[in-house]
């Protein structure tokens, strides 16, 4: 029994309340585990998994942060705006000299 709590506390990242319940659900008709500890567990697990994700993201984020600080990105919208200046001073060149 510890051994399947086990692999389901490292796999409840991947897995949705409902399927979490399921997996009790089954546990519980075996009588491995009742009602109450069940619910407990998936509880516990759902909120450890929200938490890890949170972590996650925000470790993502961090190291976004520390590429775009490291080397300097321009993003889409700076390059596009780069474009057009770049058009508008060749149209302007181009009249000035007349070509």
């Amino acid at each position: 029994m510890m051994k399947k709590m086990l692999y389901f506390g490292l796999g409840a990242l991947n897995l949705s309340r409902e399927k979490a319940e399921k997996f009790f659900a089954d546990l519980e008709e075996r009588g491995e585990v009742n009602k109450e500890e069940a619910k407990r567990f998936v509880d516990e697990a759902i909120r450890r998994g929200e938490e890890d994700q949170a972590a996650v993201k925000e470790l993502i984020r961090k190291e976004w942060q520390n590429i775009k600080d490291e080397w300097p990105l321009v993003s889409r919208s700076e390059f596009e705006a780069l474009q057009e200046r770049i058009k508008e001073l060749e149209a302007k060149l181009n009249q000035e000299t007349g070509t």
